[in-house]
């Protein structure tokens, strides 16, 4: 049977759905964002928290750490970004670009730009100046979009949408759009692995889609899932991808062969966020009003968790 694993820690300071999840650079704290139209930032092993962000009106939707640990972006259900410093909480800028829900958000690898999508209306993938907030330009080509990964080398932007689709694009232009439809039902997950090879994605047909990023063959359809996939988080080895669904569970399998390891059956809802930790050693995922922080490889085995895949 596939192992299990149990949580270190679990994190209870909202008091609404958590919709984000973000592991700070160094792996020691988390940034979770929720419905309650708060971002927190605490000691991932200990739940210490030590600044809670308060600036938005809305639900939010979208968390993400800068590559220098310094600041933080946030993006709500008003279509308001904002990139703030991730220590004292004081605003840096707050983005108006986009209409509606900004579900998803990725910072350049050089920390200068970011990429945000724009759900329920709005249609977009908008790059723009991480710290002034000026629009270098607008992606429109897309329905819905759910997931927006830049590439680890900073050149190209990959995002799903809700029509199905996968597209990459060169960063910094707009230009040489190149398309992916594997899928014919909505992506509500899209990202990049660290060694800049390969995309993933994942939506409503419960299956996650791997394919390498140049030429779009596809490498690897996992199945492990009875429910709709909504968050996706590679390992930083590139080796393997953890998986959060609408049917409760965490899953870890191997990029390249859909090989199960090991799995996650804690939460007692839908989970909507998922991150792996930049040393490897932590998964964060989030259900309800609950952050749970667990050991990826640890394989310990628990009664009340386990379920055979």
């Amino acid at each position: 049977m596939m192992p299990i694993e149990i949580p270190i820690f679990m994190y209870h300071g909202h008091v609404d759905n958590v919709f984000a999840v973000a592991w700070s650079p160094d792996s020691a704290s988390i940034a979770s964002g929720s419905r309650d139209k708060t971002v927190s930032i605490w000691n991932a092993l200990t739940g210490k928290v030590s600044c809670i962000y308060r600036g938005h009106s809305s639900y939010l939707l979208s968390v993400a750490w800068s590559p220098n640990g310094n600041y933080i972006a946030s993006g709500d259900t008003s279509g308001v970004v904002q990139v703030w410093e991730a220590n004292t909480g004081r605003n840096i800028v707050s983005y108006h670009g986009h209409k509606r829900f900004v579900r998803s958000i990725s910072w350049s690898p050089d920390g200068s730009f970011i990429a945000s999508g724009g759900d329920f209306g709005e249609n977009t993938v908008q790059i723009w100046a991480a710290l002034s907030g000026k629009l270098v330009y607008t992606h429109r080509q897309q329905y819905r979009i759910f997931g927006v990964a830049w590439s680890p080398d900073g050149k190209r932007i990959a995002s799903g949408s809700f029509d199905g689709s996968v597209q990459t694009w060169e960063a910094m232009t707009g230009i040489n759009v190149v398309g992916y439809r594997s899928l014919t039902s909505p992506i509500y997950a899209t990202t990049w692995s660290p060694n800049g090879a390969y995309i993933a994605s994942g939506g409503e047909n419960n299956t996650i889609q791997v394919w390498e990023a140049t030429s779009g063959e596809s490498i690897c359809m996992y199945k492990g899932h009875n429910n709709s996939v909504k968050a996706l988080a590679w390992s930083p080895d590139s080796i393997y991808i953890a998986s959060g669904s609408d049917d409760r569970s965490v899953q870890i399998w191997e990029a390249a062969s859909g090989k199960s390891i090991t799995a996650y059956r804690g939460h007692t809802s839908w989970v909507r966020t998922v991150a792996w930790s930049y040393d490897g050693q932590y998964i964060a995922s989030a259900s309800d009003e609950t952050v749970h922080v667990w050991q990826p490889f640890s394989f310990t085995r628990h009664s009340n968790l386990f379920s055979t895949p």
